[in-house]
């Protein structure tokens, strides 16, 4: 997360794509996912990371997304996608949460955060007007989509009422 605000303030600061701003974001993303990864795999997961780790994956997202849209670097509709989706998780596991639910990382979130990852880097780092970071954008945009439909897929089967 203290990655954050250098990640923005360098994307926004050049004038067509930061090689600087793309590297801190890659790196922020690659600890971010070993972290959640060695967590998982020693056992040492917390309450409190449960909740940080997903949030600093949208943070750094979001952000950079933000910045990304602000410099017409990709459609602002993939912004708003984002956000609603981002805003349906919070929303969606402050309620969920309370009543027992237990989130999991599946696999598809996991994909599409990394080709999220992928795509916004790519983007930062390759100059305006280049097509295909912006075709693997689209790509982690769809999948975290479809990731978010099955979370909510699978909270709603768990908490719906016994007959």
């Amino acid at each position: 997360m203290a990655l954050v605000p250098f990640v923005v303030v360098l994307a926004l600061a050049d004038d067509s794509h930061s090689w600087l701003a793309g590297s801190i974001f890659g790196a922020a993303a690659i600890t971010d996912q070993i972290d959640g990864y060695l967590a998982r795999r020693w056992q040492v997961e917390s309450r409190f990371g449960m909740f940080a780790d997903p949030l600093a994956d949208r943070l750094l997202i979001d952000a950079s997304i933000i910045v990304l849209a602000i410099d017409h670097r990709v459609h602002w509709i993939g912004l708003v996608i984002i956000a609603l989706r981002d805003s349906l998780m919070i929303v969606g596991a402050r309620l969920a949460v309370p009543r027992g639910y237990q989130f999991s990382v599946s696999t598809l979130g996991k994909l599409a955060t990394w080709v999220l990852y992928t795509g916004t880097a790519m983007t930062m780092v390759t100059p305006r007007g280049t097509d295909w970071p912006n075709l693997i954008f689209w790509a982690g945009v769809v999948l975290a989509v479809a990731a978010a439909a099955l979370y909510m897929v699978s909270a709603r089967r768990q908490l719906r009422p016994s007959a």
